[in-house]
């Protein structure tokens, strides 16, 4: 959520103003998504937080049967909650748009379409969360894999794609192709079911409601780490479970992308970047529990905590206030109050005044004891 809140930073703006730089244009790189294949720090944004989800579900349950909530009780409230994810998701993708825009490829609507099925399998053995982990993920690839190719002649500049991309794969690699997949073909016929101002055609980023999916079996990941988090096993243990799945993960999704036989994409989602951003989030995984529950350094952590203790409202945030903050500062500072240390760094002084303002708020609902939950 930090990350997501610090877009306003605009690093990509300081790079404009700065050619030349490798700093601010790695930074600039680490701070937007890739366009196709590949792996950024913001692309672990959103495998980051539906790891989570699944991290924490063992604790939800054990909470409620704790207070006594019958498992029919348990299933419905994680349905309502699906409900409204996906809800929300829709109302912040409408933000700007003179009607409702139906689409389920944000964040919240993708782990509300898988969450329910989540729950249920929170209550099933490791071995059977397993399996359907391995299910899910060959299952996906599979699927694509015998949605039929394209010819040659298929049309990509009307689906948004430039014949001569960088990323247009050839052969099998092409299965996965940008606007050309089994996903985005459901999507031509799903999401014209809902009321639209035109026809969909193509999402120009390549987004697909059907990764919800694959995100699902992210969240299978958490869950299977949420597990090991509240086993009685020594903590040195679970450290070394975090590694091994991590390191597995990276090297897994490595040679599977480099083998051709799934490329690892982000934006639909693919196999391989189920286990490839999976092991990033084991070994991050790691290094805050070893900083925090095994070394006992906590109190770096403070500014971290406000956030994620608070995460639905942070990407709320993200989404909704940046615009109203971003005027008042310039209304009661002045249009150039932000040229303080010259224009190429204009968008830091301006973007880290909002972002200290919505850490603010957020740190007075964490001292108020405010937390917005689903």
């Amino acid at each position: 959520m930090l990350l997501m809140m610090a877009e306003v930073l605009q690093f990509h703006k300081v790079l404009e103003a700065s050619p030349g730089s490798s700093f601010w244009q790695f930074m600039a790189y680490q701070q937007d998504h890739v366009n196709w294949i590949g792996c950024s720090l913001h692309d672990l944004i959103q495998p980051s937080f539906s790891f989570l989800v699944g991290v924490v579900l063992p604790y939800s349950i054990f909470n409620r049967k704790n207070k006594g909530e019958s498992l029919g009780d348990l299933v419905g409230h994680a349905a309502w909650r699906s409900l409204i994810l996906i809800l929300l998701g829709i109302f912040l993708r409408s933000q700007g748009k003179s009607t409702t825009y139906f689409t389920f490829e944000d964040i919240l609507s993708q782990i509300g379409l898988g969450y329910t099925f989540l729950f249920i399998l929170g209550f099933q053995s490791f071995r059977i969360q397993l399996l359907v982990f391995i299910l899910l993920i060959v299952g996906y690839w599979a699927a694509f894999v015998i949605y039929p190719l394209h010819p040659n002649n298929f049309n990509y500049e009307a689906v948004g794609v430039a014949r001569d991309w960088e990323h247009l794969q050839q052969g099998f690699p092409a299965h996965w192709n940008k606007n050309s997949n089994l996903a985005w073909a459901f999507d031509t016929w799903f999401l014209n079911h809902f009321p639209r101002e035109k026809p969909f055609i193509f999402n120009g980023g390549g987004y697909v409601t059907l990764s919800f999916i694959p995100t699902l079996a992210t969240m299978i990941l958490g869950l299977l780490a949420g597990n090991i988090l509240i086993s009685q096993k020594p903590n040195i243990q679970k450290l070394k479970r975090f590694l091994i799945c991590g390191i597995a993960g990276l090297l897994i999704g490595f040679l599977l992308n480099f083998a051709g036989i799934c490329p690892n994409v982000k934006r639909i989602w693919t196999p391989t970047w189920v286990i490839f951003s999976g092991g990033w989030c084991f070994l991050l995984m790691a290094f805050f529990y070893y900083l925090i529950d095994i070394q006992q350094k906590q109190k770096w952590g403070y500014g971290l905590m406000i956030i994620g203790m608070n995460s639905i409202t942070a990407y709320f945030f993200a989404h909704t206030i940046d615009g109203y903050i971003s005027k008042a500062l310039h209304t009661h500072l002045g249009e150039n109050y932000d040229t303080i240390l010259g224009i190429p760094y204009r968008t830091l002084i301006h973007g880290s005044l909002i972002l200290l303002f919505e850490w603010l708020i957020l740190n007075w609902m964490y001292k108020k004891k405010i937390f917005i939950r689903i």
